[in-house]
C-alpha cells in the first residue's frame, strides 16, 4: 500500500504571486497531498492517526497493509504491456479509465486504484482471457478493476513488467484523449500540461506513478473524452510555474524517509 496523494483543484491552486516555488511543493505540501488522498480513500483509517506528521502517515500506511487480509479479494486492475511508448500509453490509459463504470470505479478508488503491470502480448492472450480495454495497436491491454481472485490465472501466467531503463527527457508532445464509443465530448474540452519528473526514474516506476495520477484524474472529472494533454518532462517537480490541479506524491525510492512529487497535472491552460 502506498501513500501517494491526490488533491482536488481547489486545494492546489496558487495563493498569490508572493509564494515561492519551494513553498508550493515543499515537504509540508507533499505531506498534505499524501494525507488528503488517504483521507479520501479510507476516512475511517485516517481518523485514527495524526496525518500532519510523516510518522503518522507511515503508521496509517502500516495499518492499511495489516488490514489487507485477503490480497486476492480487493479490486485491482491488471495491465499487460507488450510495447511501451509514453504518448500512446497515456492516451490509452485515459481511455481505459473513462470506460470503467461507476460501480467498479468507487471500490477501486478505495483500494488506491491498485494496478499490476505484467509483460506479455495481448494479441496472444485474448482467446484465453477477457480484457476490458485493448489499445488500438494491441500494445497494451487492461483487465479490471475486479476482485483480485478473478485475475489470479493471468497474474500467474505472466511475469511482472520489468522496465529497468531510466527515463530520458523528451520534447513536449500533445496527446488527445479519445474514446471511440463516446462519439462527441460531454463537456467543454480542456487543455492541460502533464509534467513528469524523470530524475532517477525507471520506466516501471513511471508506469506506476503516472498511471495513478491519470486514472484518478479521470475518475475525478479532470480528464475527459476530447481533452488535450501536453506531456512535458522535468528533472524534478521542485515547484510549479503554473498551478497544479493534481499531484502524484509517493515515497522517494532513493530517500525512503522523504516524499516526492512524481508527476503533476496542471490547471486548464
Amino acid at each position: 500500500m502506498n501513500s501517494a496523494g491526490f488533491l482536488p483543484p481547489s486545494r492546489l491552486r496558487s495563493h498569490g504571486a508572493g509564494q515561492t516555488r519551494t513553498e508550493l511543493l515543499g515537504p509540508e505540501r507533499l505531506l498534505t497531498v499524501a494525507a488528503a488522498r488517504l483521507r479520501a480513500a479510507r476516512p475511517a483509517v485516517a481518523t485514527r492517526f495524526d496525518l500532519t506528521s510523516p510518522a503518522g502517515l507511515l503508521a496509517a500506511r502500516a495499518a492499511l497493509a495489516a488490514d489487507a487480509t485477503d490480497p486476492t479479494g480487493g479490486p485491482l486492475t491488471v495491465t499487460v504491456v507488450d510495447r511501451f511508448r509514453l504518448p500512446q500509453w497515456v492516451a490509452e490509459t485515459c481511455a481505459f479509465a473513462l470506460s470503467v463504470p461507476a460501480e467498479r470505479a468507487e471500490p477501486w478508488r478505495r483500494a488506491f486504484t491498485r494496478t499490476v503491470f505484467l509483460a506479455g502480448r495481448p494479441i496472444n492472450l485474448t482467446g484465453r482471457f477477457s480484457f476490458d480495454h485493448v489499445a488500438e495497436n494491441g500494445a497494451v491491454a487492461w483487465a479490471g478493476p475486479v476482485p483480485g481472485a478473478q485475475t489470479v490465472a493471468l497474474r500467474r501466467l505472466l511475469k511482472t513488467f520489468s522496465g529497468t531503463r531510466e527515463v530520458s527527457a523528451w520534447a513536449p508532445v500533445d496527446v488527445e484523449v479519445r474514446v471511440p464509443a463516446h462519439g462527441v465530448a460531454e463537456r467543454r474540452l480542456v487543455h492541460r500540461d502533464l509534467y513528469v519528473a524523470t530524475a532517477q526514474i525507471t520506466v516501471s516506476e513511471l508506469l506506476v506513478q503516472v498511471n495513478h495520477l491519470l486514472v484518478e484524474a479521470v475518475l475525478d472529472g479532470l480528464i475527459a473524452h476530447g481533452d488535450l494533454l501536453t506531456l512535458r518532462s522535468v528533472a524534478r517537480l521542485a515547484g510549479p510555474t503554473v498551478p497544479f490541479a493534481a499531484l502524484r506524491v509517493d515515497t522517494d525510492a532513493h530517500r525512503p524517509e522523504e516524499l516526492r512529487a512524481y508527476a503533476g497535472l496542471t490547471e486548464e491552460i
